[in-house]
Formats: structure tokens, C-alpha cells, sequence
């Protein structure tokens, strides 16, 4: 990995982390602000990927301008129905990790949801103006393209989701629910997730190279999260659900890559 990629990646975490602790932990124990205002800062934290970014542009990307780099994260073309598809998997993969759950537990599918703190139109705003906004211009804008071009979609999309969830680390312990042993699946479980969506990304942005899909499938994502209420068997079966959708992925790759070389014109040696 190239010195400037490296030292995006670094700065990233340790702004990020800065800002969690800095901000939103001067915010909460210093001032305690009510929830409302530590949800805004939170969703400012969110926005250290392209923060840095654009405050390095010159360094990181020498030969393009800001104006130059969103025009071609966001040129590829759109196909709506593909982008549709990208939307429904994400959420299609929630909402079966809750229904597999519920049958687990012998709970009812509607026991797992509640209206949420904020009202319908806030916490859609608010899962817009997080990472779905605020992390994709830096891991999928920046960064993504770099790994892609370096290195097999299945190792590229493996180490953009092990960088992406080791940098929300800081969070695991100051943002979770959970302690002591059940941190264990948890932070697998967000390994294995942000990879999945890794791949999910990949898939359809190799052929569809645009941001928007990583943005609405971040998005797609989150918004639901608003809504949830889960322990920790979730985010085991969850774990399941996306290392089952790697390896779909994954399997579909290597067979069409396997077509495609038996398409190949075969050279006899004689």
C-alpha cells in the first residue's frame, strides 16, 4: 500500500477517534448535552473520513482537483433497477437476520422493532447525514479504487472491510450495549458485516462504478438500526447471514470467471 494511502488511513482513525473522545466525550461528561445534541455530534464524527480527505486533497490525490475526483466517484452510470437490488439485499439481509432470530428466541417479528427516539423524518435524516454521507467520499471515493486496482476483489473487498471496521473500534467501547464476553461476538460481528457490505459494494459498483451505490447501501444499512432492538444473538445471526453472502458472492465470482476462461480459445501443443 502506497505511503499517502497509509497515512490517509492513519489520519482517518486518529481524527475520528479524536473526535469521539474529544467532542462527543467533552459534550457528554463535561456539559452533559442531551441525546439530541450528542446524535449531531456523532453524525459530525461521521464525516472524518471526508474531512480529512478533503483537507489533504493536494497530498492525496496530487493530480485531480475536489471538483474532478466527485465527478468521477459520481460518472459511472446508474441503473436504477440494479440500485433497487443493491437497497433490497441490505435491508432484505436485516430483516431476515431478525426473522431468523425471532424464531430462535420464539418471539414475534414485531417485538424487535419500536418507533425510536426521534420522529419517522429525523432519524431518516439523521441515517443520511452519518456514513452514508460522511465515510463513503473517503473509503469508497478514495479508497476503494486504490485496493481495487491493487489487489483480487476478494482481498480488496476483505481489507477495505477489516480497515472500515477496526475504525469505528473506538465506538465498540464507548457506544455499545454490551460487556465482557458478549463483546466477543460483537466485534466479530462488525468485522464480518462491514465486510460483507464490502462485497456487496464491490459487487455492483465493478460494474456500476458510482458512489451512490455505496451511499444508499450504507444507508440502507443504518436506517434500520433506528428502529431495532436486539441483544447479542442478533448480531450472531447476523455474523451468519453475511459470511453466507460473501460466500455467494464470492462462489458467483469464480464461476464466471471460470466461464469466461473456458471461452478462452484453447491452444493445442503438439
Amino acid at each position: 500500500m502506497e505511503n499517502r494511502v497509509k497515512k490517509y488511513v492513519i489520519l482517518t482513525y486518529v481524527v475520528f477517534w479524536f473526535m469521539v473522545l474529544g467532542l462527543c466525550g467533552t459534550a457528554s461528561m463535561v456539559f452533559h448535552c442531551p441525546p439530541l445534541v450528542m446524535r449531531i455530534l456523532s453524525n459530525v464524527c461521521a464525516w472524518a473520513p471526508t474531512i480529512v480527505l478533503i483537507a489533504g486533497f493536494k497530498y492525496f490525490c496530487p493530480d485531480m482537483t475536489i471538483g474532478g475526483f466527485y465527478k468521477k466517484a459520481f460518472g459511472g452510470k446508474i441503473s436504477l433497477a440494479t440500485l433497487a437490488i443493491s437497497a433490497i439485499i441490505t435491508l432484505a439481509a436485516t430483516l431476515l437476520t431478525v426473522l431468523i432470530t425471532s424464531l430462535i428466541q420464539g418471539r414475534a417479528f414485531g417485538e424487535y422493532w419500536s418507533l425510536g427516539t426521534y420522529p419517522f423524518w429525523a432519524s431518516l435524516l439523521f441515517s443520511i447525514t452519518t456514513g452514508p454521507t460522511g465515510e463513503e467520499s473517503g473509503w469508497r471515493g478514495y479508497l476503494r479504487p486504490y485496493l481495487n486496482g491493487k489487489y483480487s476483489f476478494f482481498k480488496a473487498s476483505v481489507i477495505q472491510g477489516v480497515i472500515w471496521a477496526f475504525w469505528h473500534t473506538i465506538l465498540w467501547f464507548v457506544d455499545s450495549d454490551y460487556m465482557g464476553i458478549q463483546m466477543v461476538p460483537y466485534i466479530l460481528s462488525n468485522v464480518i458485516v462491514m465486510t460483507g457490505l464490502c462485497f456487496i459494494m464491490n459487487c455492483f459498483m465493478e460494474k456500476n462504478d458510482n458512489l451512490l451505490y455505496g451511499i444508499v447501501i450504507h444507508f440502507c444499512f443504518n436506517f434500520l438500526y433506528c428502529f431495532l432492538q436486539v441483544d447479542i444473538w442478533f448480531y450472531v445471526v447476523l455474523s451468519v447471514v453475511y459470511i453466507a453472502i460473501i460466500a455467494l458472492i464470492s462462489t458467483l465470482l469464480y464461476s464466471k470467471t471460470v466461464s469466461q476462461y473456458n471461452l478462452l480459445p484453447k491452444v493445442h501443443i503438439r
